[in-house]
């Protein structure tokens, strides 16, 4: 097996948007547990990789997008994980990760294998995102308390997809980076 990188989906946001109140206190439950499996996946030297929608903003780049969430007022769900200088950053304008983005070229320069996908939403771009992974030939593993979803009962359903149907690891956040 390659190296393994932390995926970082959708997490740089000022929630303004649809459905942004449904989601945010699932994304309050899990900026936590995203915070520390970056700091572990850093420990490790693991490559992180924030994959950011660009919410339609064309001219913008990742530094653009990161003041925007921190200046807004759910700043505190952004701060906490805020990427590093050593961090890398995909911008992505549709639901999967890969759709219309270098990233797949990224991770095979970086010798990426596998990926642990983290973020939001889990019925929507984590479930695409591990889906595209699937049918590239990378290992996907999804931390359930690492994933926050707009509808639990549709989030319970993409995670036995992503287990069932794509061979992804579905575990709990503590299970990861343990052998």
């Amino acid at each position: 097996m390659g190296k393994t990188a932390l995926i970082v989906i959708d997490m740089i946001n000022t929630y303004d948007h649809q459905d942004a109140e449904l989601l945010m206190p699932s994304a309050e439950s899990v900026v936590p547990v995203i915070s520390s499996l970056l700091h572990r996946a850093r420990q490790r030297d693991a490559p992180v990789i924030y994959v950011n929608d660009n919410f339609g903003e064309w001219r913008s780049h990742h530094g653009e997008l990161l003041d925007k969430a921190l200046a807004g007022p759910q700043a505190h769900l952004v701060e906490p994980l805020r990427p590093t200088d050593s961090s890398l950053f995909v911008v992505k304008a549709r639901h999967s990760v890969f759709f219309e983005t270098p990233l797949h070229y990224l991770l095979h320069q970086q010798g990426v294998d596998r990926l642990v996908l983290c973020g939001q939403v889990t019925e929507q771009c984590v479930l695409y995102s591990a889906l595209d992974a699937h049918i590239r030939h990378l290992d996907v593993v999804v931390p359930r308390d690492a994933v926050a979803h707009i509808h639990a009962d549709l989030a319970d359903a993409a995670l036995r997809m992503m287990e069932r149907n794509m061979n992804a690891r579905v575990c709990d956040s503590g299970d990861l980076w343990t052998e």
